[in-house]
């Protein structure tokens, strides 16, 4: 009988080894914290659709989310957040109006996504600064840094961080890592991408990787964050969702199954709490804070077909379930975090916080407000 790997597995299948043996096991008596993160690929344009069905499907998320889920609540209070990553090539107002009201009723936050192609490191520079700025002087998005610094977390199209598709058609920019960190990037959350050949060959780790700007895929090597670290010269922090690998039972095949933390129509991508077991199993954690588990999930939930799963009654038995499983207070304490918060409560463990990481949702950097927003506009 043969063992066939699953496409790409040379890429991330030995990272994956190395993470599950140097995992790290809690050694308090409290309940683990789970921070679990939605980093949506938010895309109303995908497949090209007509303007109509774009206003469409940004009204269904404007109007739905918050009847289907302000019933539910976390360890803190707090409904669940969805992260919007939003396309840059394709600016549309009107739409981010519409998500801003939305995120403004305390239901998530806006981030920036970008698909380009055989870009330069000036287009990629000068559209992102426009976009990060629309966001900011038009919108009412965003965060800042404490100097005052605008500040945005991203997900690249296509999976395609740093030219790491070694495809010029979905990139072409070998020094993009530095590009973001100069343009106000916090931290990247485009991995996992399996089973595509962008995939890190670092998995299940919070991690800050330095650029070489002549080369593609700097993001394979890295100094994981850790209690007490320091990050490392110009180093960017790549935020990583789970990565497992598993069999269903009863075993009816000898391949296992691959769950890269992806959330869509598909039979075995739909949420449940038995894959939130394995997504916390992944143990994506900061070094020396092991009792905080990191969980950032991804989707692409503007189009129909997983709208339908995510504003669906799949998600809504999901949020009611993992309520029950992973939000009793003695094992687990559940807590709905945005991506900025999640980088937040990352930062507070390297800065050696403990306890409750609720505490630390505005760490280091805070969401724009209206204040300065228009001390911005005015500057």
């Amino acid at each position: 009988m043969t063992f066939a790997l699953p496409r790409n597995a040379h890429l991330w299948l030995p990272g994956y080894l190395r993470a599950r043996m140097a995992r790290e096991r809690p050694s308090h008596h409290g309940p683990l914290h789970v921070l679990f993160c939605v980093a949506d690929h938010y895309e109303p344009n995908h497949q090209n659709v007509s303007m109509d069905q774009e206003r469409s499907r940004v009204a269904r998320w404007r109007t739905e989310y918050p009847k289907l889920f302000e019933r539910f609540r976390d360890a803190d209070g707090r409904p669940p957040q969805h992260s919007f990553f939003f396309p840059a090539e394709v600016y549309r107002p009107e739409h981010l109006d519409s998500l801003a009201s939305l995120c403004a009723e305390g239901f998530g936050e806006v981030e920036v996504h970008l698909h380009h192609h055989h870009d330069t490191s000036a287009g990629v520079r000068e559209q992102l600064e426009s976009f990060t700025t629309a966001l900011v002087e038009r919108h009412g998005l965003l965060s800042r840094f404490p100097d005052g610094r605008l500040a945005y977390a991203f997900i690249h199209g296509n999976w395609a961080l740093d030219n790491g598709a070694l495809d010029d058609s979905v990139c072409g920019v070998n020094d993009e890592l530095t590009i973001l960190r100069e343009t106000g990037c916090y931290a990247d959350f485009t991995m996992p991408a399996v089973p595509d050949p962008a995939q890190s060959r670092i998995v299940n780790t919070i991690y800050y990787a330095q650029d070489d700007p002549k080369a593609p895929r700097s993001y394979d090597t890295g100094v994981p964050i850790r209690v007490g670290g320091t990050p490392p010269p110009d180093g960017l922090l790549l935020i990583e969702g789970p990565l497992t690998i598993w069999w269903p039972r009863p075993l009816r095949r000898v391949m296992p199954r691959i769950d890269s933390g992806t959330i869509d129509q598909s039979a075995g991508n739909r949420p449940s709490a038995a894959r939130l077991a394995r997504w916390v199993d992944a143990n994506v954690t900061v070094a020396g804070r092991p009792e905080w588990i990191f969980v950032k999930v991804h989707t692409h939930g503007a189009p129909e077909f997983n709208a339908n799963v995510l504003l669906g009654e799949d998600n809504v038995e999901f949020h009611r379930r993992i309520a029950q499983e992973f939000n009793d207070g003695a094992r687990y304490r559940l807590h709905y975090v945005t991506a900025r918060e999640m980088y937040n409560i990352a930062k507070a463990a390297e800065a050696g916080k403990s306890g409750d990481p609720a505490e630390y949702r505005d760490f280091e950097i805070r969401r724009v407000t209206e204040a300065t927003r228009r001390s911005a506009v005015h500057s």
